[in-house]
């Protein structure tokens, strides 16, 4: 099976059993604290993420499947991609998109991968019942994969692998054949704290615990409403995701390139200057985005994101490039007239940041 998933682009494959009851605790009390905030269908499905059998009635087994996605032309050289992608935040009239997401939607790719794995092992053991997954119903993905061996949970709470960092994507076939499980492995991250201090909101407010809520991944992508003013100046120049987390992890000297050119940066995207993405109509958003993972916020989100990360540039820019930010200050006014009142409440707040430093 090892072979098989190798050929279709997965890094690994483990099994997992059903039974993840001794998850249910920590899935009620991070629920129970508001850590989901506006993701309310983490608690409308409550603790069914834990029930596989209830998900899909008939589950007896779960393989899980990763995927690794740095891109081809990333120099995997110890600690210089991660020199660069850090580089990037010190440049701040620059948006930074997360490196997952400058290629083809994931979704789209780990799906029909996960499918034709399933088929080629029904076709293996006979009639088999099966449902694949990727990010993409009330599955415990990091829970199921660590047990099935494909690496331990880090404190930042996304999973870790000795040979592959955490650059990766996961997915699941929930399967009504018994499987033989994998063996889990042994936590690795000790007394390191990297991903805890180095997060821009703090949003890690405890080993294993993350409050999605001061997350810039979920202020910038699952989050609908106003960004929390007292997150905005925090976020710096992310505009869609953010990796610092994974940056600073000791284990991601061993991140692996995609063997897939689906996940390649696409052109326009990556390293592109706040004022051009700003300038995209809807038609060119949904242009540049065809394909990708970004297109889900939609253009009012995009906004919205670019024009606080604008504001923290003008805040950067006004003294040392003035240049840079009267480029900056004049696409946001050209763009306030007609804007929604979302957008426009953020270009007033980034206008605002002028001189505020």
């Amino acid at each position: 099976m090892q072979t098989w998933a190798r050929e279709l682009g997965f890094s690994q494959i483990g099994v997992a059993g059903v039974d993840l009851t001794s998850a249910e605790p920590g899935l009620s009390a991070w629920l129970a604290a508001g850590f989901h905030g506006d993701m309310h269908y983490m608690a409308a499905h409550g603790l069914k993420r834990a029930r596989p059998a209830e998900l899909v009635p008939g589950t007896v087994s779960v393989i899980t499947a990763r995927m690794d996605y740095l891109p081809a032309t990333t120099v995997t050289d110890a600690g210089q991609w991660q020199a660069v992608e850090l580089g990037r935040l010190q440049r701040p009239a620059e948006g930074v998109v997360s490196i997952y997401a400058r290629g083809r939607d994931y979704h789209k790719v780990m799906r029909q991968r996960l499918q034709k794995l399933a088929l080629r092992l029904a076709e293996a053991v006979g009639p088999m019942g099966h449902r694949v997954f990727t990010d993409s119903a009330p599955v415990l993905e990091a829970e199921l994969a660590a047990r099935s061996g494909q690496g331990w949970r880090g404190k930042h709470t996304l999973l870790l692998n000795r040979e592959a960092g955490s650059m990766f994507f996961l997915g699941e076939i929930y399967v009504d054949v018994a499987l033989p499980p994998s063996e889990p492995i042994t936590p690795h991250c000790g007394t390191c704290s990297a991903c805890i201090d180095i997060c821009p909101t703090q949003a890690i407010v405890a080993p294993h615990r993350l409050d999605a809520r001061r997350c810039i991944s979920y202020l910038t992508i699952e989050h609908a409403g106003p960004i929390p003013l007292e997150l905005r100046p925090l976020i710096g120049n992310r505009i869609y995701g953010c990796d610092d987390c994974q940056l600073v992890c000791p284990w991601n000297k061993f991140a692996q390139r995609s063997a897939l050119p689906d996940f390649d940066e696409r052109t326009g995207l990556s390293g592109q200057q706040l004022v051009t993405l700003f300038e995209w109509s809807e038609a060119d958003f949904l242009a540049m985005t065809e394909g990708s993972a970004i297109r889900r916020i939609g253009h009012e989100r995009w906004l919205r994101n670019i024009a606080v990360a604008m504001g923290n540039a003008l805040r950067a820019s006004s003294a040392s490039d003035p240049q840079t930010a009267l480029a900056i200050r004049t696409s946001l006014q050209l763009r306030q007239p007609g804007s929604s009142p979302l957008v426009a409440e953020h270009i007033d707040w980034a206008l605002a940041q002028q001189g505020s430093a």
